[in-house]
């Protein structure tokens, strides 16, 4: 497989600047508009959530009043402020903490579907150069046969028939190229959309290494453990089951303390406005509705981790399946039949005809290993997503 690789390698252009899919992936996370739009208001709800534990907004009145018969005249200013028992603040204070949390691992999901989606273009990208250069070796081949049969032609060894068959071959890999060209041209473009139209160019021919998969139970405690949209519905159960505490607090009478002056007839008086107000209606039914949406956080929690779950064990079932496909291939077996196919047309062992039927089997033999090593690394990359 490595003298395959080297091979693809070696039909690209020299000067060509490749970036790894590592850089192409910082890339867009440094440039890619709904990351930031998403960090944004990720941003704003978090701030949102601090808003909760602010003071109420304090509280001016002046009036001023005159006796009927107009012998006097008085005014009165008042200034208050609202506040909640000391033990609200600092539950408050904890529910947010771990409501932002939530957030926070929201956040990093985000990025990791955003760039898992970047990764899998990638992905597609080095499939569609490794195409690529088979095709050149398989246009390479038909050049090289058409030049040699025109020769034949004209020494009268060859017919018009196995002249025409070899241009067929040539007009097959020239379409075939095309198509290659307008997907590689789309999976590009898409690529540069996600970062932001900056310039990216990707002409890896080989995939990254990935970690092999001994154990599944190892392997889906592992994943388990970094997913972050467990993570985040695991802070958010225990965000609503403190605000069960919050709620609980709420019970508690809302005080209020300030400075009032009174003024009548050139006379003043200054004094303390100490008050509160007992919830006796505000609060009712929070308390139950509280533990209701704890106790459906939790539910949430348990069936994401049951759907994860099953998803990787479908995951490892297919990786298996199609590292078990990928091994049934020989590639070094097939570059070697089609040198000894080549070797028997020139010496007249096998016919044209001949010569591309078995050509074209393992040319397409050698496409479909190259498609199962995609489809394994797409599986790959989403089960280790959150590693991204």
């Amino acid at each position: 497989m490595k003298h395959i690789l080297i091979t693809i390698a070696l039909c690209f252009p020299i000067g060509m600047q490749a970036q790894s899919i590592d850089q192409v992936l910082q890339s867009i996370e440094q440039n890619n508009k709904e990351l930031q739009s998403q960090t944004q208001l990720l941003k704003a709800q978090k701030m949102e959530n601090r808003t909760a534990n602010n003071l109420p907004d304090p509280t001016v009145s002046y009036s001023s009043f005159y006796r009927n018969n107009g012998a006097g005249h008085g005014t009165e200013f008042v200034a208050s402020q609202g506040f909640d028992f000391p033990t609200q603040y600092i539950t408050r204070n904890r529910q947010a903490d771990l409501a932002n949390e939530a957030i926070d691992r929201q956040q990093q999901a985000v990025r990791r579907d955003i760039l898992l989606k970047a990764k899998t273009l990638c992905l597609d990208l080095i499939l569609l150069n490794q195409e690529k250069a088979l095709m050149d070796i398989r246009k390479q081949n038909a050049d090289e046969l058409a030049a040699l049969y025109a020769k034949r032609l004209e020494a009268g060894d060859a017919n018009i028939l196995e002249v025409n068959k070899i241009e067929m071959e040539r007009m097959n890999v020239r379409t075939e190229v095309a198509q290659n060209h307008a997907a590689h041209r789309s999976a590009l473009q898409a690529l540069l959309a996600m970062n932001g139209n900056m310039p990216l160019e990707m002409t890896d021919t080989i995939y990254p290494q990935v970690k092999e998969i001994l154990d599944f139970n190892t392997m889906r405690d592992e994943v388990l453990a970094s997913d972050f949209d467990l993570q985040a519905l695991s802070f958010s159960v225990q965000a609503a089951e403190k605000q069960v505490s919050v709620d609980k607090q709420n019970w508690l009478p809302k005080l209020e303390a300030g400075f009032r002056r009174n003024t009548e007839s050139g006379t003043s008086m200054n004094g303390f406005v100490v008050g509160g107000s007992i919830p006796l209606f505000s609060n009712r039914k929070k308390v139950q509705i509280a533990k209701a949406q704890a106790v459906s956080a939790q539910l949430l929690e348990e069936d994401a981790r049951l759907q994860i779950e099953n998803t990787l064990m479908a995951q490892y079932n297919e990786m298996r399946q199609l590292k078990e496909a990928m091994d049934a291939y020989d590639v070094p077996l097939m570059h070697r039949s089609l040198g000894l196919l080549k070797q028997a047309l020139g010496e007249g062992q096998i016919s044209l005809i001949e010569y591309f039927v078995e050509a074209e089997t393992v040319y397409k033999n050698l496409q479909a290993r190259m498609q199962l090593e995609n489809q394994y690394q797409k599986v790959m990359a989403t089960i280790y997503r959150n590693e991204l």
